[in-house]
């Protein structure tokens, strides 16, 4: 019974609006192409990256939500210095929630240039192009019309007309970044991005919802602790009509393998998201693959539902270079092993 009331509720919630959680990563730093446009390719010290993400939500309760995105993206255009260059980029989201797969499907295609104002500064302006997809499966739902005064029962018909609903649209995404770097200890990035400019509208019954206009603003600064030690602070926030999320905290890195070619890294580290969770997150490098795991922690009133398991995340990154020589590219100061 608590499974029926929990599915009409859902639908109630959720379907004549289609208003489901927006896409969201606590791994935020790992989700550079959702973040803003402005990202794309902007790499200190690679040429191109591959990544993915995963998130299960919400899996204690009957209406979980479960997330992946695989994303790439590459330096192209560059100039003889390597202080200016075209990023362009691709990425791909998918989100399912709920017993009646409440879903999403969104493929972008996002490109960025990168001018090196002098040398210790950076502007970045990107501009992003999405196609979105949202259905839900009625069939997978139950109804009180399956209520029959005495029983339930989930195989009769549920009164729907359609047991297929999916609706589309396009998606309009810009950011501008700002990157300031004095010497190589130290690397200060302020990212603030426009999600849904165009203000789609996002329903199942053809009536006008139109999705607001979402900012991002992402700090992002590393210090070099010592020739063994980075931290990495970082900070996100976002607004859509009354909703808000703001998570904040650091990573710390540690190159176990100072005299190796290429450097292996541990990562651990811990963020907050404000009146919902505490995020530790662990992680390794190793031949420019960075695999990171993180559990959201519930501190909200959610907690009694979910046992304070939030989510839990995996990512995977690998940044590489086009052939030997880029890698006496540097084309700006940023902390590096």
């Amino acid at each position: 019974m608590q499974r029926f009331l929990f599915s009409v509720l859902l639908l109630v919630v959720l379907l004549p609006k289609a208003r489901g959680q927006g896409l969201h990563f606590s791994q935020f730093y790992n989700a550079p192409l959702l973040l803003s446009p402005a990202n794309t390719a902007l790499m200190p010290e690679s040429d191109f990256r591959v990544g993915a993400n995963y998130r299960n939500q919400w899996s204690n309760v009957p209406a979980p939500f479960r997330t992946i995105s695989a994303y790439g993206d590459a330096q192209v255009f560059r100039n003889a210095n390597h202080t200016n260059w075209l990023g362009i980029g691709g990425s791909f989201f998918s989100d399912r929630a709920g017993n009646g797969d409440l879903a999403l499907i969104k493929a972008q295609l996002s490109a960025a240039y990168h001018v090196q104002l002098g040398d210790y500064n950076m502007i970045s302006v990107g501009l992003g192009a999405a196609f979105v997809q949202r259905s839900v499966n009625f069939t997978k739902l139950t109804f009180d019309t399956q209520w029959d005064g005495f029983t339930f029962n989930p195989t009769a018909a549920n009164g729907e007309a359609y047991s297929f609903q999916k609706t589309s649209y396009p998606d309009i995404t810009a950011g501008v970044n700002y990157a300031f770097f004095p010497n190589e200890n130290v690397y200060i990035k302020l990212g603030v991005g426009m999600l849904h400019i165009n203000q789609p509208s996002e329903s199942f019954y053809r009536i006008e919802n139109k999705l607001g206009m979402r900012p991002t603003v992402n700090l992002d600064m590393l210090f070099r602790l010592s020739d063994g030690w980075i931290a990495n602070v970082s900070g996100y926030y976002t607004k859509q009509r009354t909703a808000s999320e703001i998570v904040f905290g650091s990573l710390f890195t540690y190159n176990v393998s100072p005299k190796a070619n290429a450097p292996n890294i541990f990562l651990m580290g811990a963020y907050y998201r404000v009146n919902d969770a505490i995020i530790p997150v662990v992680g390794f490098e190793w031949s420019k693959i960075r695999v990171m795991a993180s559990m959201d922690v519930t501190t909200s009133n959610m907690a009694s539902a979910t046992g304070a398991n939030g989510a839990f995340e995996l990512s995977i990154i690998y940044q590489g270079l086009y052939n030997a020589g880029s890698k006496n590219r540097d084309a700006y100061n940023c902390p590096r092993f």
